[in-house]
């Protein structure tokens, strides 16, 4: 209850935490479907940025999916033993060169989102991808084509790191877990668009078997390009740069006009206040105390993915599928396979995850996808055309399994996890962790996998199958339960210093009275 004055009235302090307790309350109160139904703004903002990563999806599935494709092997390759093959050492530039550009581009996402705002940040985002876009249709030689996959990859980095920020931003905590998930689900999309593409203009016999694909990522340029304009700011941002009035707007706009934004703002207001009392944030400060811990959390998860094999699997799936011997349209026809699994295990993880929470749908998917790599990794050492089947169905298995668990919670953690005060940079050095590993998995797995080099095959599998037990264990005394908490909460149980694992069951109220 809170304190009163002499003259009656509640006293500033109580005032804030009144104002903390009412919005916390009314998040609370709301179920998804009042969302959809009463702020269908909020609803397509936190889409039309969730898109973003549609167009990084696209591109990370390109890059591997393209090499199955004859025209661009004989392009950019040389015949060897009868059939085009890209060397290892070019394969392994393609894939991991546009890794590179992530790396700075998330950095640079960063500096400009804090500093300009999420709209801007996503707007230079979309003009380093156009460039990247226009140079990848008309290079004609190697160099030149690693470059356009630098630039773009800059603009990737822009992408996924503007995505999961904003979409955590605007989403009260019921929504939470679907927006940011549905971030995951844009790159589900964006690979099952490029195996699409891929099946639809690899059998041509000119140079557009490779460029048509390339050329499809201009539809995501064209759509950003027409809804930036009228875009909504994120109220935090706003709040963060003292434009109230803005952040009044922002709110307003997303939640509707009939809607009494003022608890919102000032709660929002308390928080950045909180924040801004503190020394100017740095990068140093995301490493320091329990916010280590938080940042561990937020990028380790990616890593977890990438332990768990997903270049291999996934973006390497229908090559993968030609070297076991299938025949290239089966191979095709595979690898959207994959991605249309995985996109209905992504929409099936805003379920789960809304029902189930985090942490045990995240160790539910690494102790799957552990045993599924090394069946991967057994069936290759079986020489029948059956085992080479069953091998592809298990890639199947693998990617329904990775959406629905690991590749959604990954990015629910993100945006939980890191705290409202360092955001941005925190996300940034999830998008640098994430480049990082995958330039190490793009220049390692062609090098294990193609014939002119480790002609490992299948056999990928027993690597990524240590790798993913490994990252079990660590996963399971480090991923916390946060469904259902607001910020305060979360802040909260870091800032005592609660065991990640035991967040689940930790009473906050309890704790306050």
């Amino acid at each position: 209850m809170a304190r009163k004055s002499q003259d009656g009235l509640a006293e500033p302090d109580d005032e804030v935490a009144l104002d903390r307790l009412r919005s916390m309350k009314e998040e609370h109160q709301l179920s998804p479907w009042d969302v959809v139904r009463n702020y269908p703004a909020l609803v397509w903002w936190a889409f039309f940025f969730a898109v973003s990563a549609v167009g990084w999806g696209f591109d990370a599935q390109v890059n591997g999916a393209v090499i199955s494709v004859p025209e661009f092997r004989r392009k950019f390759g040389y015949i060897y033993e009868g059939e085009p093959t890209i060397p290892a050492a070019w394969l392994s530039a393609f894939n991991m060169i546009s890794s590179v550009g992530q790396f700075v581009g998330g950095f640079l996402c960063s500096i400009i989102a804090d500093r300009l705002g999420r709209r801007w940040g996503l707007a230079v985002g979309v003009v380093f991808s156009c460039g990247g876009i226009f140079g990848e249709i008309f290079s004609a030689v190697r160099p030149a084509f690693l470059i356009s996959k630098l630039i773009l990859g800059v603009g990737l980095g822009f992408y996924l790191t503007i995505g999961p920020l904003y979409c955590s931003e605007i989403s009260p905590v019921v929504l939470r877990g679907i927006t940011t998930a549905g971030v995951n689900l844009g790159i589900v999309v964006g690979q099952l668009l490029s195996n699409a593409a891929i099946r639809g203009f690899g059998g041509r016999n000119d140079s557009w078997a490779y460029r048509g694909p390339f050329a499809v990522q201009f539809f995501f340029i064209a759509f950003f390009a027409i809804g930036l304009p009228f875009s909504v700011e994120s109220p935090w941002y706003l709040v963060h740069r003292n434009d109230l009035d803005g952040a009044r707007h922002a709110l307003q706009r997303l939640y509707g006009r009939n809607t009494n934004i003022e608890v919102k703002l000032k709660a929002i207001q308390t928080t950045v206040a909180e924040e801004l009392a503190l020394p100017e944030s740095s990068w140093v400060e995301c490493f320091q105390g329990t916010n280590l811990i938080r940042t561990g959390i937020s990028t380790g998860v990616f890593i977890c993915q990438h332990f768990t094999g997903i270049i291999f699997v996934i973006s390497f799936s229908t090559y993968f599928f030609e070297l076991a011997g299938l025949p290239t349209s089966d191979s095709f026809s595979l690898g959207v396979g994959v991605t249309a699994c995985g996109l209905v295990g992504n929409i099936l993880s805003w379920v789960v995850i809304s029902s189930y929470g985090r942490r045990k749908i995240f160790l539910t998917g690494m102790i799957s996808l552990t045993i599924c790599l090394l069946l991967i990794g057994i069936l290759d050492v079986v020489p029948t055309n059956a085992a080479n089947w069953t091998q592809a169905s298990f890639t199947v298995v693998y990617c329904f399994i990775y959406q629905i668990t690991i590749g959604s919670v990954a990015f629910v953690l993100l945006g939980e996890v890191s705290s409202p005060r360092l955001r941005a940079k925190t996300t940034a050095l999830a998008t640098a962790v994430q480049s990082v590993f995958g330039i190490a998995m793009n220049i390692a797995v062609p090098y294990m996998v193609n014939p002119d080099a480790g002609n490992m095959r299948g056999k990928v599998g027993f690597v990524f199958g240590g790798l993913a037990l490994w990252a079990t264990v660590v996963s399971f005394f480090y991923i916390p339960e946060l469904k259902g908490r607001t910020f305060d909460e979360i802040d909260t149980m870091f800032a005592k210093r609660i065991t990640p694992r035991k967040m689940g069951r930790y009473m906050i109220d309890e704790d306050s009275s």
